[in-house]
């Protein structure tokens, strides 16, 4: 098996894995620096004359508003006990549903990928950060199926979590495909057989799991997880979803799981504070 080098894991802190593998948008000043440019080098030149800078006063507006919003969420952040600001360190999903019922837990969900090289960064931190969480605290995965060498391994992960063997498996998985790389990751052709053997060290029956994983029934789990992660905004890897309510954004991998943690915190207290926003409305109302 041929493939690069595990990069080094300061560098993965940073990064993140997608569906698209493109790189993330622009900031909305940088986009509008290359809408003023011709769309092709064949362009007339009328057409680069068309794209002539904004009136004074619309550029103006603009400005006003992005300092509106910005003061706005400062200003939300300060009013809200946990200090957690909108859009910064959070991101509100709209008509918010758990991965599972809650029965009265609060649940943080990880959408990862088994071949996903931040996921394997993430995972040391998250795994420690997870065995700590207390009694009424879930954690679930939601396996991406973002193309053909991450699908075998989502179907694989439901198969082994009905046999219960996600805690023995997953880091071992991990481990097998990033760091002694005898298993396939990026770049590699996919191998049902090769993941069902691994499972097989577990105590699985490898042609009973191979089988199970193309079942009809598995692949409606990866559907469903496939519509969970859509509807909560998950498009890369890794992302954590608290209560099915808040998708998280942070910086850093220790930020992430600080802003969880606050989230956490704050669905215990009965969400209260993701009412603090309200005050915001005293900030500067646009011009």
């Amino acid at each position: 098996m041929t493939r690069r080098a595990l990069l080094p894991l300061v560098f993965l802190a940073l990064a993140a894995c997608s569906q698209s593998n493109t790189p993330p948008a622009q900031a909305p000043a940088a986009a509008t620096a290359t809408a003023a440019q011709p769309a092709s080098a064949d362009e007339p030149a009328a057409a680069t004359s068309a794209a002539a800078p904004a009136p004074a006063s619309t550029a103006a507006g603009s400005v006003d508003a992005a300092a509106d919003a910005a003061a706005t969420k400062a200003l939300a952040g300060a009013n809200s006990p946990d200090g957690l600001v909108e859009g910064r360190d959070f991101e509100v999903v709209k008509d918010p549903q758990p991965w599972k019922p809650l029965n009265g837990k609060i649940e943080v969900v990880e959408v990862f990928g088994y071949v996903c090289p931040a996921c394997a960064a993430f995972d040391p931190l998250v795994s420690a950060w997870k065995a700590k969480l207390p009694s009424d605290v879930r954690f679930s995965y939601v396996p991406a199926p973002f193309g053909p060498e991450w699908n075998p391994y989502a179907k694989a992960f439901y198969v082994s979590e009905a046999m219960g063997l996600v805690d023995k498996t997953h880091s071992a998985l991990i481990h097998e495909i990033h760091v002694t790389q005898t298993m396939p990751g990026e770049g590699d052709k996919p191998d049902e057989q090769k993941i069902a053997d691994f499972y097989g060290k577990y105590g699985a029956n490898p042609k009973e799991f191979l089988s199970t994983m193309n079942s009809f029934s598995v692949a409606g789990q990866v559907n469903r997880g496939r519509q969970f992660m859509m509807k909560v905004g998950a498009n890369s890897t890794p992302t954590l979803v608290v209560n099915g309510k808040y998708r998280v954004v942070g910086n850093s991998f220790e930020d992430m799981l600080r802003i969880a943690s606050q989230l956490i915190a704050r669905e215990r207290a009965g969400g209260t504070a993701a009412t603090a926003p309200a005050a915001a409305t005293t900030a500067p109302s646009k011009g």
